[in-house]
């Protein structure tokens, strides 16, 4: 049986007061004392339990996360951001993922609800409209969405939320691969209908080739981050007077597996074609050739998502209740912060992508 305070207590020649004191508040027993229960504390191998003390606070001290799921490391990257922020902060964190189901992210909420998290964060696959977001507002549950870029006008703009600014950065993309001399980019994407964020890159797509007085192609969509069983877009690359020059991803994840695929069908990358990303995962600088991708900065997200989260939290819990301060370097405070954080992106300029074939160049 695990040690416990009473016994802490009669080791140490002291109440369970006085014990509970020290834990709680360490400045107020003398020195000799806590030097004592400290000793008794290392000889029982006793760990304080603070869970109930923290429930009897009105508050866990326990974050909620719900991703899409930890095989793109995207969101592994965040989730590691949001775990280091917690830990500073006396956070603990529960974590659960939906696999791109929209229909499973009701569930994963109701679940870490009944742990009696403080708070959640969460990616979903539609801000602008979400039975799962309004359930929460309901319950007043502080909640931070990531990567999830909200409007800026509507009924949801006040919900706060930490991304990078999706159609920019798709738009910057594009537009680099038609500086390299590309008229015909197609984008490839994950399933629109599963990802606002993949939807607001395509608009991103559309400004780029609009602003160049280019005809956009349909985007492709397909499952997941596979393209094995795209029968339709195989067929299409194979032939060279269907493929277009250059493919803009979605994400990383689809655009390694086009090189992929690409490989698989006799063609070079970007000798034949050029194949662009979006998120930077580490993992693409270490492919031959370097994936060039717009980067993400997946862990300062998840990191001001934390920090966001618990400023929400805090304020609504007794000041007796609360833990650290907040106060930070990395995150300045004000009596109102602000919930849009859109965070700066970096094109990855890598050797993915290459002026096109000169029989495609107009250049």
């Amino acid at each position: 049986m695990r040690p416990s305070i009473k016994q802490v207590a009669h080791l140490a020649g002291v109440s369970i007061a006085t014990v509970s004191r020290l834990l709680n508040k360490p400045g107020s027993v003398s020195a000799e004392t806590a030097e004592k229960i400290h000793r008794s504390i290392a000889e029982l191998g006793f760990r304080p339990n603070f869970t109930g003390r923290n429930l009897r606070a009105g508050n866990s001290r326990t974050v909620g996360v719900v991703v899409p799921t930890l095989s793109n490391t995207v969101f592994a990257q965040c989730l590691q951001g949001i775990e280091l922020a917690a830990r500073a902060l006396d956070y603990s964190v529960m974590f659960t993922t939906t696999e791109y189901l929209p229909e499973e992210e009701s569930a994963a909420v109701e679940l870490l609800l009944g742990h009696r998290v403080d708070g959640v964060i969460l990616t979903v696959a539609d801000a602008g409209s979400n039975a799962t977001l309004d359930l929460l507002e309901r319950e007043r549950i502080p909640f931070v969405l990531t990567y999830n870029q909200l409007a800026t006008s509507g009924p949801t703009t006040h919900r706060a939320s930490v991304s990078v600014d999706n159609r920019a950065a798709a738009c910057d993309a594009v537009a680099h691969l038609i500086r390299l001399g590309h008229r015909r980019i197609q984008m490839l994407s994950g399933r629109f209908n599963a990802s606002d964020r993949a939807m607001q890159r395509y608009y991103g797509y559309l400004d780029a080739m609009k602003a160049a007085g280019l005809a956009p192609l349909p985007a492709i969509e397909v499952e997941r981050h596979t393209l094995t069983a795209a029968t339709d877009y195989q067929q299409m690359m194979a032939d060279p007077l269907q493929r277009p020059t250059a493919l803009f991803c979605s994400n990383d994840l689809l655009a390694l597996s086009a090189m992929r695929d690409l490989r698989a069908l006799g063609l070079q990358v970007p000798g034949d074609i050029s194949v662009m990303g979006f998120d930077g995962i580490p993992v693409g600088a270490l492919m031959a050739p370097v994936l060039a991708s717009v980067v993400q900065p997946s862990e300062r997200i998840g990191d001001v998502a934390l920090r966001t989260l618990v400023e929400a939290i805090e304020r609504a819990v007794p000041a007796a209740a609360k833990g650290p301060s907040l106060q930070s370097p990395q995150s300045p405070q004000s009596a109102q912060p602000a919930l849009r954080h859109i965070l700066p992106h970096v094109l990855r300029e890598g050797g993915s992508v290459a002026p096109p074939p000169a029989a495609h160049s107009l250049s």
